[in-house]
């Protein structure tokens, strides 16, 4: 294999390179950086993903630009703005030993004047995506009538999500004898069709076998019915303690709900989708790369341009409507040498969809049974027993308790204390699963999973919460983790327990510790001017729900106030929120234009997995 020096760039990108600890070109990098230095014939480049294709084409155009010249050299088209951002972001990395060089990522769902001044500051490349950049070039801010290089990374998915006249509209403005890239990880119909439209006499390179799934990753199965889909990923998750991967789903709505689900039965997670503004995208984005979160529950848009190496599972929720999108989903664990795991929950009558995606990678799909409750137990306790014997002691700290410790634990011998040290820690997890059901039992499908429940906070004691009505609801844009984030920012304690959560339209409940609720009321009232999305923020502690009951609230004199709408329950019976947002479309299409961005969504602030204190399934702050 070449090195970068070999395939003719400067050495200032190769020192950049260096630094950054690229090593060796991949086969994609060694075989397309040469082509377009040497050449200025359009290309056709395939390679999977995860396998350094924005070098690729990135890496050449920075050898081959014009330092000198302010004006826009390249431009480069990218579906999504999380594409664009990585990619401009991967680009600044790149240069950071050319002297004068500006690149700037435009993009929908952000400041359009910010954009604008960049560009009057002068910059060679503009990466974009396609709405923006038709709005730019409308507004006579963003001129390419100097542009060397067009680029279109995953072009093919531009076109399945309608961008064909704003890439219509681009090309109109950009010099007939550029030289055109392109770059996709699949080779649907679309590309053939994008090549005899948008390019001439394209060369054709590949690395790797077209369309196919990386080597690194494996492909794993589970059937379950309809009904049990949610309860077979929570199991799924839970024989998995260690997991850090990306959940797909289908439409925006099912991306939220199961986020909220996850996030109300106490897993790390949260969700990305085309609803949330930038600034939500990038704060659960930092924190899922800082593995703050364990779960990223996603729209196959959205996800595009996630730069994560190290995920350890991909899980498809619901397969995706077009085959080529399994291929840009499990492409992103098992990447920079390291295996993954790529997974489909599917119900009986969808497992003939799995014949087209495995002639398609060109592997097959191994079938697993959803683990029974004792296979979870076993593989959560020995995680507990090898992370108690990985901590480390501070004999300092530790030495001068040891005596009155070693006095309490007197009448206790080595079983009984490991018992008890088991149970404290999963005495709930153990109840949750005592009597849980086969979920491969497809025939029991029309029974109610009796074990499985939507919330395992309704296996608390409820009898230590107390409950509390906040003004605040679904018409607020509210849901479970922005309601505790909200909860977080009052700095009521350390570590409170919050139990169980209901969003409604207009208003809210949720439960606290009981042993808190003067310092809960007394938050919200010392901190003055607490407020929502603009709406002054009112809490106060109301009566425990009955079961059968539609619930209520104590205030002037004990009148009794309706919770003011039905129940909402999920597959498992127990009351849940609904999304905070309804769709309108099944498509996760993102912003055309600049909009106005919504507050910032806080996040819950909990570690990896779920909590396993003395209750084992809190959710802390």
């Amino acid at each position: 294999m070449s090195t970068f020096k070999d395939l003719g760039l400067k050495s200032e990108i190769i020192n950049a390179l260096t630094d950054l600890g690229y090593e060796k070109p991949t086969e994609i990098q060694e075989k397309a950086i040469p082509q377009v230095i040497a050449s200025n014939q359009d290309l056709k480049a395939f390679a999977q993903t995860g396998t350094g294709k924005t070098a690729a084409f990135s890496l050449p155009i920075l050898e081959k630009i014009d330092l000198d010249n302010n004006q826009v050299q390249a431009i480069i088209l990218s579906p999504t703005r999380e594409l664009a951002i990585q990619i401009a972001r991967n680009i600044e990395e790149f240069s950071t030993n050319l002297k004068g060089f500006r690149v700037a990522a435009v993009y929908g769902g952000s400041d359009i004047n910010e954009q604008i001044r960049k560009l009057k500051r002068g910059v060679q490349i503009v990466v974009g995506t396609p709405g923006r950049t038709v709005d730019l070039i409308k507004r006579k801010k963003l001129i390419l009538n100097s542009v060397n290089w067009l680029v279109l990374d995953e072009a093919d998915e531009m076109l399945n999500m309608g961008f064909k006249d704003e890439l219509d509209q681009v090309l109109e403005v950009t010099p007939d004898d550029k030289q055109t890239l392109l770059f996709s990880a699949t080779f649907p119909r679309e590309v053939d069709r994008i090549a005899r439209n948008y390019m001439n006499d394209p060369l054709q390179i590949d690395a790797g076998k077209r369309n196919s799934g990386s080597d690194q990753v494996t492909h794993e199965y589970y059937v379950v019915t309809d009904r049990n889909r949610y309860h077979a990923l929570k199991r799924i998750a839970d024989i998995n303690p260690d997991i850090y991967g990306i959940i797909f789903c289908r439409t925006r709505r099912e991306t939220q709900e199961v986020a909220d689900k996850l996030i109300q039965d106490g897993y790390s997670a949260d969700s990305l989708h085309g609803e949330l503004s930038q600034t939500q995208r990038d704060t659960v984005m930092k924190k899922f790369r800082k593995k703050s979160l364990q779960i990223l529950v996603a729209t196959d848009v959205a996800a595009r341009g996630l730069d994560v190496d190290s995920l350890t599972h991909v899980i498809n929720y619901k397969l995706p409507d077009q085959i080529e999108s399994y291929t840009h989903r499990s492409g992103r664990t098992g990447r920079a040498n390291s295996t993954g795991i790529s997974i489909a929950i599917v119900s009986p009558g969808e497992r003939r969809k799995l014949s087209p995606i495995e002639r398609i990678i060109g592997k097959s799909f191994v079938q697993k049974q959803v683990p029974d409750g004792k296979e979870i137990l076993k593989k959560q306790l020995l995680k507990l027993i090898d992370k108690v014997i990985d901590t480390e002691v501070n004999e300092s700290q530790i030495n001068e308790h040891l005596p009155a410790i070693h006095e309490k634990l007197e009448g206790l011998d080595r079983d009984e204390l490991i018992k008890k040290f088991v149970s404290l820690e999963f005495n709930t997890f153990l109840s949750y699963y005592e009597n849980a059901n086969d979920l491969n039992d497809i025939s029991r499908g029309r029974d109610r999973d009796r074990g499985e429940r939507s919330s395992r906070g309704s296996r608390r004691n409820e009898e230590n919460m107390d409950r509390f009505f906040i003004n605040i609801g679904r018409k607020d844009r509210l849901n479970p983790a922005r309601l505790i984030g909200l909860i977080n920012e009052q700095e009521i304690a350390k570590n409170i327990e919050i139990g169980q959560i209901e969003i409604l339209d207009t208003f809210s409940f949720f439960e606290l510790d009981k042993n808190y609720t003067k310092e809960v009321l007394s938050a919200f009232t010392r901190n003055g001017d607490v407020s929502f999305e603009g709406r002054g923020v009112n809490v106060e502690i109301t009566e425990k729900k009955r079961a059968g009951s539609r619930g209520g609230r104590r205030r002037d004199g004990g009148k009794r106030r309706s919770d003011g709408g039905r129940n909402h329950r999920g597959s498992g019976g127990e009351r849940r929120s609904k999304p905070f947002k309804s769709d309108k479309s099944s498509s996760d299409r993102p912003d055309r234009s600049d909009r106005s961005e919504r507050s910032d969504k806080p996040v819950n602030k909990s570690g990896f997995g779920r909590k396993r204190d003395t209750d084992s399934r809190k959710r802390r702050r």
